[in-house]
Formats: C-alpha cells, structure tokens, sequence
C-alpha cells in the first residue's frame, strides 16, 4: 500500500514570457482546477486536465429567465402596493377608484404572466429534448 500522507517537499521554478504565462493562465481558468500548481502538476504528470464547457444557447436562456423574475418581481411588488392601498382606503370615498386602479393593473399583469408562462414552457420543452 503507497503512502498517500507524503508531503510534496520538492520544488520546480520555471521562467515564462509573458504571453506563455498568459496562455497557460488562459487554459488553467478553463479548467476544473481549484490551484493553478494543482493544473500545472497534471499538465506536467500527464495527468488527465477535465476543463468547462459553456453552452451559449443556455447561457442566453438562463439570462432571459433573469430577466423574466425580474419582471415578476417589479410586477408582485407594484401589485401589492396596490392592494396595500385598497385594504387602507375601504370604507373611504376613494376605495371605488382604487378597486377600480386595481383591476386595470391586473387587466395589465395578464398579458406579461401569460407571456411569462409561454416562454417558460418553451425553454422547459428545449430543456427536456436535450435530456
């Protein structure tokens, strides 16, 4: 059985350029390494380097469903400011303008939720075929 608690006592010093240090800064950020020593002591050993792949149409998906919350959210919190308003003002004159307010803001929201949904069911299609 190889002792694994060895400590690594010896050291390699190597001098790069510029753009060598760049490029292997480049290929090391790719990488699934933690440690830059970590990258290079693989690359050196001929040990297998796992790097990251980045899928641009999920990039542009998940950026769209950001921005998709973010108008959820704008939207929650104007309709609760809404109600809000309506619960203090029952009972006064201006709870019929308010009520009425309310409902030309939910006339409003329907269309942005209903897009909202469609778009969501769309991506969960794409998602489940390329499952």
């Amino acid at each position: 059985m190889a002792n694994t608690d060895e400590n690594r006592s010896r050291v390699i010093l190597i001098r790069l350029k510029p753009n060598e240090f760049k490029l292997l800064e480049k290929r090391f950020r790719k990488s699934m390494f933690q440690y830059m020593s970590e990258y290079n002591r693989n690359v050196l050993l001929q040990k297998p380097v796992i790097f990251t792949y980045r899928d641009k149409s999920m990039d542009d998906m998940l950026e769209e469903l950001i921005k998709l919350r973010r108008e959820l959210n704008y939207i929650g919190n104007n309709f609760n400011q809404a109600v809000h308003k309506l619960n203090s003002v029952m009972g006064m004159p201006d709870a019929k303008l308010w009520q009425e307010a309310l409902t030309v803001l939910r006339d409003q929201l329907e269309p942005s939720m209903r897009e909202i949904k469609d778009k969501l069911n769309n991506y969960s299609e794409i998602w489940s075929q390329k499952s």
